[in-house]
């Protein structure tokens, strides 16, 4: 008998460690009628695929995981053909001692080529790019793709949210559940962690912690990703980024206008136009269906501004190439 729970298709593009995990997130859900996993190394997805669908039986989910290798012309993706859903993970991970900006050139062709190819077989999917650097894959992605803008958003506002509040969490020995922080702005030197939207068991957080501690905990939630780079020696972080891409590909699946903190177009809130740039903004069946603009303080409105002056003459470069 068919679950009427369980419907629509996710393509995630990439199976390294980030994208094999998110789609084991996603399959875990069993939310999807099938997820779909590509990656140009010949087997490698197939495999994976295998691997996923024989741990049903015991994880008791139903979705189906489908694995297809891809080559750089195209051949391949019609195994993705009218999913609801995208998540691009392809690119190059960083090294230790390489910034974002560093894999810029890199990663841009591959991703190119991705939104190219997602453009032509799926050409009603909302996408979500995770690929770095981040903001700027993500105009990338909508330049290529040529899809509405709404339609393609990133990931980094869920990821340093949830890194943040660990880094609370951790300091102060109390449970996650209990800790709720913000991050908007981009992902990486100009996130802006939202200190008046930071509370522990609904106390802000400046009273429960020092400004020099909040302020360490800020540099180390910014810096989340290259910690876990420099700690791994090889590779990059993968548990919390797939948790929250996964997630929000599930907001888009529900539909239900979720607000959650993304990489969004902003045209006009804020007093900032045309840039993509870490928001909230309310999630549906379509992508974002609304930028959700709160109350910032003076000096959160002006380092989110400078984020999005940040982020513009990078996205500007990323037309080029």
């Amino acid at each position: 008998m068919p679950d009427s729970n369980r419907s629509g298709k996710v393509t995630v593009v990439g199976a390294g460690f980030y994208g094999s995990t998110t789609a084991q997130r996603l399959a875990e859900y069993d939310v999807f009628e099938t997820v779909v996993l590509t990656d140009i190394v010949d087997g490698k997805p197939e495999g994976i695929a295998l691997d996923l669908n024989q741990s049903r039986p015991v994880e008791g989910f139903e979705t189906t995981v489908v694995g297809q290798t891809t080559s750089p012309d195209g051949a391949g993706y019609e195994a993705s053909a009218d999913s609801d859903v995208v998540i691009v993970t392809a690119g190059l991970p960083r090294k230790p001692g390489m910034s974002r900006m560093d894999l810029l050139e890199v990663n841009a062709k591959i991703v190119r080529g991705v939104a190219e190819n997602i453009a032509k077989y799926s050409p009603n999917a909302v996408i979500i790019v995770v690929s770095n650097p981040l903001d700027e894959m993500t105009a990338l992605t909508q330049l290529a793709s040529q899809f509405p803008k709404e339609r393609v958003f990133g990931q980094a506002g869920v990821l340093d949210t949830a890194r943040f509040t660990n880094n609370v969490a951790t300091a102060l020995g109390v449970p996650v559940r209990s800790v709720q922080t913000l991050t908007l702005g981009s992902h990486g030197d100009t996130m802006v962690p939202v200190p008046s939207a930071c509370f522990v068991d609904g106390r802000p957080l400046s009273e429960v912690m020092d400004q020099a501690t909040i302020d360490q905990l800020v540099t180390r939630t910014r810096n989340g990703g290259a910690e876990i780079v420099a700690l791994l020696k090889t590779g990059s972080a993968y548990y919390a980024p797939s948790a929250a891409a996964a997630r929000m590909a599930k907001a888009v699946r529900e539909g239900s206008g979720q607000v959650i903190p993304v990489c969004a177009w902003v045209d006009g809130q804020y007093g900032i136009s045309g840039v993509y740039l870490g928001v909230e903004a309310e999630i549906g069946r379509g992508g974002v269906q609304r930028i959700v603009e709160r109350d910032l303080t003076e000096s959160e409105l002006a380092a989110l501004k400078e984020a999005a002056e940040a982020v513009r003459a990078k996205q500007a470069d990323v037309a080029d190439l």
